[in-house]
């Protein structure tokens, strides 16, 4: 099955957005988007589930993951803008900063205080120490 990609007009108009706000989005890491020399290119099916359209109906109650790697915290702030939110989770003294769709966030009814988990799925982990030099 080919990959529906859109350009920045397109995606501004499913999206119902400004296309400058549009590659402004992208260029700050809000709205996912590959640049090809000096143009965006947005993948439809990303940009549908932005907007809540998701192409696989999930599953009602709990889930089991894979990821192991799940941090408990509270939120310490939330944030919104157009179709994304900061959150700040705080994980003992250290803050935490994850970027989601606004809609997941709508979907978790996400609040201030709230206690929730952090998953990090990643191939790499870069770990640093400080006095040390490679």
């Amino acid at each position: 099955m080919p990959m529906d990609t859109l350009s920045a007009e397109e995606a501004a108009q499913l999206l119902h957005l400004n296309v400058k706000r549009v590659q402004g989005l992208a260029r700050a890491g809000k709205l996912p988007a590959a640049r090809i020399g000096r143009k965006w290119l947005f993948r439809r099916d990303e940009l549908e589930a932005l907007l809540g359209r998701p192409a696989i109906a999930q599953p009602q109650g709990t889930m089991a993951i894979s990821a192991r790697n799940r941090l408990r915290g509270s939120i310490a702030s939330l944030k919104f803008d157009g179709l994304m939110a900061e959150v700040v989770l705080r994980i003992g003294d250290q803050e935490l900063v994850a970027v989601i769709t606004r809609s997941s966030a709508d979907r978790l009814r996400l609040a201030l205080g709230d206690e929730v988990f952090a998953v990090i799925k990643a191939t790499e982990v870069i770990l640093g120490k400080e006095g040390r030099e490679a």
